[in-house]
């Protein structure tokens, strides 16, 4: 499997996060935690894309997820070696497919188990899972396993279509958002067209969201000048949010 071009481009976005920087389970995480009353029982894993902690748009998403009630957790399943923002500069030549091989499941997934075990000794006995890009692959293998307890999949990529559709809907109880867009080679229109055949009778629950004018990693590092971008990055927020409202 191999990512595309749109998985290391986009904008930078601004703004300042309010979160913290912490160990959990002895892996770097970024916590965003509701300043007002939440269910302490309830967090949600917010599964990056391949900037992961360097990228500001990632913390301000978890920001926002914050904001709306949700602690949210993004780990550093990256191992301190995530995608330096410098790769988002136009004409770099950074390597992606040469990343990509030294960040497989192998490397990937202990991380990640990590901040869940230590999640639960601290009390924490629901999930809910956004998997944006990269993240997406790993918050479907959390959904196979059943950990989570709702999952939202972001212009996902490293999926393979259909087998893993077709896993997901005989092995899964986890309820499944989709947030897809217009121009996605990841998750291209066909792939959108199965993902809604195959979960057309998922009894957990299933959505798909379409975004049109709006390219693979919008949700993440879209452009907001654009109407229909920032339209876009708002809307699959939002849906997001009121999934997570629903299902957890």
């Amino acid at each position: 499997m191999s990512l595309c071009e749109h998985c290391v481009k986009g904008v930078i976005h601004e703004g300042e996060p309010k979160g913290k920087f912490e160990k959990i389970g002895g892996v770097e995480s970024y916590v965003a935690t509701p300043s007002g009353d939440y269910p302490k029982d309830k967090v949600i894993l917010f599964l990056p894309d391949v900037f992961g902690l360097p990228l500001t748009n990632n913390l301000l998403l978890a920001d926002s997820f914050a904001e709306n009630g949700f602690k949210t957790v993004i780990p550093d399943y990256f191992n301190g070696d995530a995608l330096p923002t410098d790769a988002l500069a136009p004409g770099s030549k950074f390597d992606i497919q040469a990343w990509l091989a030294k960040h497989g499941a192998e490397q990937t997934r202990p991380p990640l188990d990590k901040v869940i075990a230590a999640l639960k000794e601290q009390g924490v006995k629901t999930f809910g899972a956004v998997g944006y890009c990269f993240g997406a692959r790993y918050s479907v293998d959390l959904s196979f396993e059943n950990i989570i307890q709702a999952n939202v999949i972001t212009h996902p990529s490293l999926l393979k279509i259909p087998e893993d559709l077709e896993k997901y809907a005989a092995t899964s109880k986890v309820p499944l958002l989709i947030n897809s867009c217009e121009i996605d080679s990841q998750f291209p229109p066909e792939a959108a067209k199965k993902a809604d055949e195959i979960f057309a009778k998922f009894e957990p629950g299933y959505k798909r969201v379409h975004f049109e004018g709006c390219t693979h990693g919008f949700a993440v590092r879209g452009d907001l000048s654009d109407p229909k971008v920032k339209a876009g990055k708002e809307g699959a927020f939002k849906e997001t949010v009121e999934w997570f409202l629903a299902k957890l």
